[in-house]
């Protein structure tokens, strides 16, 4: 049997001829036209004022925290229940993290957002508000905390581009907001992310870090320390084909995770990732939680019939590294740690192929 991955890269079709155009014109590196036709792109499809083209979401994250003043012992807020990939940059500047449990929606919990922000022996400067598997977090009611209390907004839609909350794009609600193409994301450049947000002059001073912070002179002049996070004209070539098909793509996401849902509809003891009110989560994984089987047997089965799947994230407040920090939990995502994994969401599969996995799964289960 052919490997089911948890979510392959998926191609349009027309990444090939946009790279060849891109040889063509010999602007392989590091920009070109095709990095401003992918941030065009993705301010066009998110309505987004302004969009910037990097080598990660993690670098977008770096800046964003850079460019707002974050820096020594400033204390950051931050979903727990996420991929460190969200959290990494606070240590960076050497900020202090302090983590945000979930609460039903498995994203950030506003009740605890709001007892750490008053609770903390100092004001809290920002916020990296993950929203999980591709599902928005209650963006209502975050929004307002941090507007209320001062504290700089950071989106970390890194899994959710084409999710949406009360018809606008996550991502596009903080000051600022990142996407990732990593490879295994609904859409990928193989490697890459964008940093999105509503102030030119911040989105401007990023693009200045994010290119060794070199003055506008003829020869390299330096004031200050910068980074090379710029991404490649290639790579943006990828991404321009690939936001091509992207609503196709969150399209068969939600169908396989609906597949996934109609299958297991009689199993009791088995619930899926909710899809909060007003929103439409892009499915990106579909995240699945066992009251009784072992996730480990679930995991074991899937591999004898070569299908991928893997927990739920470690919450960070469980990491090693983040043992000293401060944390705001309930057990919630621990709970949905010890008990979730993802299921093989590919958006080039077959239904046979799913069917595969959801044999898999009911053998251990019933």
């Amino acid at each position: 049997m052919q490997r089911l991955f948890l979510s392959p890269p998926h191609m349009s079709g027309k990444e090939l001829e946009y790279i060849g155009k891109v040889f063509e014109s010999n602007y392989i590196a590091p920009l070109g036209e095709y990095v401003n036709r992918f941030e065009e792109s993705v301010k066009n499809y998110t309505s987004t004022p302004h969009a910037l083209a990097l080598s990660s979401a993690t670098a977008g994250l770096h800046l964003a925290l850079r460019v707002h003043g974050i820096g020594q012992d400033d204390f950051v807020l931050a979903s727990s229940f996420t991929f460190i990939g969200s959290v990494n940059a606070i240590l960076y500047l050497g900020a202090k993290p302090v983590f945000i449990d979930s609460d039903e929606s498995w994203n950030l919990s506003p009740k605890l957002l709001l007892e750490a922000i008053e609770t903390l022996p100092k004001k809290p400067k920002a916020l990296i508000l993950t929203h999980l598997y591709g599902s928005s977090a209650k963006l209502d009611e975050i929004v307002e905390i941090c507007r209320e209390n001062g504290v700089i907004l950071i989106e970390d839609a890194a899994e959710s581009l084409g999710a949406t909350f009360d018809g606008k794009h996550t991502g596009t609600f903080g000051d600022m907001g990142v996407y990732s193409f990593n490879g295994n994301k609904i859409l990928t450049t193989s490697g890459g992310g964008m940093l999105v947000g509503k102030n030119q002059e911040l989105i401007e001073k990023a693009k200045f870090l994010s290119t060794q912070a070199k003055e506008p002179f003829l020869h390299y002049e330096h004031k200050e320390f910068g980074y090379n996070y710029r991404m490649s004209n290639v790579l943006a070539a990828i991404g321009v084909a690939q936001m091509e098909v992207i609503e196709q793509r969150v399209a068969r996401k939600r169908e396989v995770f609906a597949f996934y849902e109609e299958q297991f509809k009689d199993i009791e003891e088995i619930s899926f990732m909710p899809e909060i009110a007003s929103s439409r989560a892009n499915r990106w994984l579909s995240a699945i939680v066992f009251e009784k089987t072992p996730t480990q047997k679930i995991i074991q089965a899937l591999e004898v019939v070569n299908a991928e799947s893997r927990p739920l994230w470690k919450p960070m407040h469980m990491q090693p590294l983040f043992s000293d920090d401060k944390v705001y939990e309930d057990g919630t995502s621990q709970k949905l740690f010890e008990k979730g994994i993802c299921l093989p969401s590919p958006t080039s599969c077959s239904l046979d192929e799913l069917q595969r996995v959801v044999e898999a799964v009911k053998k251990e289960c019933l």
